[in-house]
């Protein structure tokens, strides 16, 4: 995996990203006290486990040689007593029977971000020069 760089962008929360060549933005929504010029962290995060999800359901419907045209992967987050609820909608099109929905679903929890999201997190902080 690529490192993901941020640094301080332009407005009062911008921040620049970096990951390899690619460049974007992230900041807060301007209800917020950003500008609104990029997704916000747990936007990224969203994204993250929608796109992470979505990836995994093609990679095996194409392995089953299943006919899934299309997986639409929606998710938001809700917080709730200090916790984080992730509200994650599948929508599945394709010639698939019943089986191979229910089994698709399974799937989805076996993505890498959605693995790495319910299991054991550790964070090591360092400061460098």
């Amino acid at each position: 995996m690529r490192k993901v760089q941020s640094q301080f962008g332009q407005g009062p929360l911008q921040q620049k990203l970096a990951v390899g060549n690619l460049h974007f933005l992230a900041d807060a929504e301007v209800n917020l006290g950003g500008s609104g010029t990029g997704p916000s962290p747990h936007e990224y995060l969203a994204a993250a486990l929608a796109s992470c999800t979505s990836m995994t359901l093609k990679m095996y419907a194409e392995h089953k040689a299943w006919k899934l045209e299309n997986a639409i992967v929606t998710v938001d987050i809700e917080r709730s007593s200090d916790i984080e609820i992730f509200i994650r909608e599948i929508q599945l099109t394709g010639d698939l029977d019943a089986e191979q929905k229910v089994r698709l679903l399974e799937i989805a929890t076996k993505c890498p971000i959605h693995k790495a999201l319910v299991g054991e997190i550790q964070i090591k902080t360092q400061l460098v020069d």
